[in-house]
């Protein structure tokens, strides 16, 4: 039986890292994953797959589309004849795809990572080490990852099929449909909706919760659904779906709104109603691997988990469930295996959402750092007054800066516009330094950029913006 110092279960942005990770610190290193594309194993699991890179690569090809169609006539281009080849979008969209889980196959290969097919799981204890079931042969492990990550949550009683679909269906479908349902107000649900409402669709999203985004900064979130809604997205809130039937080509749902039931048909309905930890197979409960009562795995703060020589990053151990987020985590526990001081910084974590205009957020929104008892200083600027932006003719939303009163500390920026995916990392390092919106201010900026938007807003919080 072959012995690895360190064997992950899960190939995603959390294992396929700490694989890596491991590898170059010099440990014997395996991983085993069970995600499969065209019939073969592929690499990078949901995120590259089925999630991050695919659903971005559609909102590139879809905005490309819009400001052909809508914006390009603006800059004096007149385009005529255009359409829409959506087979060859989707092409395009796999492509990439397999660039990058092809990437991550040869990235194991230059650093040695062995890699198997199939489902990992934890067979026995065996001295100070595990037996791994890895796609049917066993392995001895000196310290076993587990990053099986998340599976889409479905509505009780709703099957997935052809027209009912999770993200990765949402990623495929062969034509535009007509009228295009949308569960779930999320990242996932907007980002997808964006998508088809940019090639044609006419999108209704409905969302259980009373309110767009609650979990962003207030004046973002409502920046943000005035933007959609003048896009033309139909939002309901406080929506309590009541059932989905699939009837021949089209799908009706019917839900209460306002103690009014209310009932619709689509020609495709996305449920994006969030995401489950992903344990089936594992042997977590043969072994006696605790599972908390939402089914994630609680580690400690070194992701160590109940039983010795084992522990869990990622999406399964909950939290943000954000690839940068899972892909630190692995890296950190890398290091801490190898004797380092690895670690996350959990109160910087970047949240992003890839719509048009991008929206942008870390650290604490204004409401949560007043909810602690701080006092704050806040500064905010409009893109209307940056010089980039009206060049690009994208003057929507803005950059606000939330700072502690008192010390001046950073507590969190909050971004709605263009490019702000971007523009977030500088205010992410700022506040990894502890820095102050004055230390914002100070530091020069290129001129003309967008992200002046983010030193005016910090100039803001002293009431000194130049160009405001």
């Amino acid at each position: 039986m072959e012995t690895f110092d360190v064997v992950v279960i899960g190939g995603g942005p959390a294992g396929y890292v700490a694989a890596i990770r491991s590898a170059q610190l010099g440990l014997k290193t395996a991983c085993v994953d069970s995600f499969t594309r065209n019939g073969k194993g592929s690499l990078g699991g949901t995120c590259l797959n089925i999630g991050c890179i695919p659903s971005k690569a559609l909102l590139d090809s879809s905005e490309r589309y819009e400001m052909i169609q809508h914006e390009a006539a603006e800059h004096g281009i007149n385009v005529q004849g255009t359409s829409l080849d959506v087979a060859k979008m989707l092409a395009r969209k796999d492509s990439v795809v397999d660039k990058l889980t092809g990437g991550v196959a040869f990235l194991f290969r230059k650093n040695k990572v062995t890699s198997y097919t199939g489902l990992g799981r934890l067979v026995r204890q065996e001295g100070d080490g595990w037996v791994v079931d890895m796609a049917g042969s066993e392995v001895l492990a000196r310290n076993v990852i587990v990053a099986t990550g998340s599976s889409p949550r479905a509505l009780p009683g709703v099957q997935f099929s052809e027209r009912i679909v999770e993200n990765s269906g949402a990623l495929n479908f062969p034509e535009v449909p007509e009228r295009l349902g949308v569960i779930g107000a999320g990242v996932i649900g907007v980002e997808l909706g964006s998508v088809w409402r940019r090639l044609g669709a006419t999108v209704t999203v409905l969302e259980a919760l009373p309110g767009f985004l609650m979990a962003a900064d207030a004046a973002v979130s409502k920046e943000a659904l005035k933007q959609f809604q003048k896009q033309g997205l139909d939002f309901h809130f406080s929506v309590r779906i009541e059932g989905i039937e699939e009837q021949g080509e089209r799908v009706k749902v019917r839900y209460t709104e306002k103690e009014q039931t209310v009932e619709a048909e689509f020609d495709r309905l996305i449920v994006a109603v969030g995401r489950v930890p992903h344990t089936t197979g594992l042997g977590a409960e043969a072994v006696g691997l605790a599972l908390d009562e939402r089914g994630f795995i609680p580690v400690d703060a070194h992701y160590r988990t109940n039983l010795p020589g084992v522990y869990a990053i990622g999406d399964v151990i909950g939290g943000a469930m954000l690839a940068h987020k899972a892909e630190d985590e692995g890296v950190a526990l890398a290091e801490q295996l190898a004797g380092k001081p690895g670690h996350v910084n959990y109160n910087v974590i970047p949240w992003v959402i890839y719509t048009s205009p991008e929206i942008a957020w870390a650290g604490l929104t204004e409401a949560s750092a007043k909810e602690k008892g701080l006092k704050v200083r806040t500064g905010q600027f409009p893109f209307s007054a940056n010089g980039r932006a009206l060049g690009h003719n994208d003057t929507r939303g803005f950059v606000k800066v939330v700072a502690d009163a008192d010390t001046d500390q950073i507590l969190g920026v909050h971004m709605v516009g263009p490019n702000v995916s971007e523009m977030i990392a500088e205010a992410v390092t700022v506040m990894e330094f502890g820095g102050s919106a004055e230390d914002l201010a100070r530091t020069v900026h290129a001129h003309p950029t967008l992200s002046e938007a983010v030193k005016e807003a910090a100039l803001a919080v002293d009431k000194r913006a130049i160009h405001a």
